[in-house]
């Protein structure tokens, strides 16, 4: 019974990537994290790694989150999932990144406005007059 109280009173030191991507709540499972790591979308400290390597705190790590791309430096550890408000805690993302990403959303958004999709299919007789 001691063995397992020291284990949950020892704070982490280190943990592999791929789950902690997964307690952070970046990707839903840990295989995706696993895959998202060796197919290149996440760099460790600007390098490239597997899903094997330890995290450590202070570390920086870009990541790909659909079209999405972060850069996080890490203040915390876990091994756990954990709720969201806890695992943001875990990470801080860089000013630079918040600002890409919103300067990249909001060109989404003008391209849409500029190539809109309509709502339904055209019918027979708007079909005839886009010829």
């Amino acid at each position: 019974m001691t063995a397992l109280n020291d284990t949950l009173t020892t704070p982490i030191t280190s943990v592999r990537l791929d789950k902690w991507l997964w307690a952070c709540r970046f990707y839903k499972t840990r295989a995706l994290a696993k895959d998202m790591v060796e197919g290149g979308k996440v760099h460790y400290n600007g390098q490239r790694c597997k899903a094997s390597r330890l995290v450590e705190v202070g570390a920086t790590i870009r990541l790909t989150q659909g079209y999405d791309e972060k850069i996080v430096v890490v203040l915390g550890l876990a091994e756990k999932r954990q709720a969201a408000p806890l695992a943001q805690q875990l990470y801080q993302e860089t000013a630079e990144s918040q600002a890409e990403r919103q300067k990249r959303a909001e060109l989404r958004k003008t391209n849409s406005l500029y190539a809109p999709h309509p709502e339904t299919k055209p019918d027979k007789k708007e079909r005839r007059q886009l010829l």
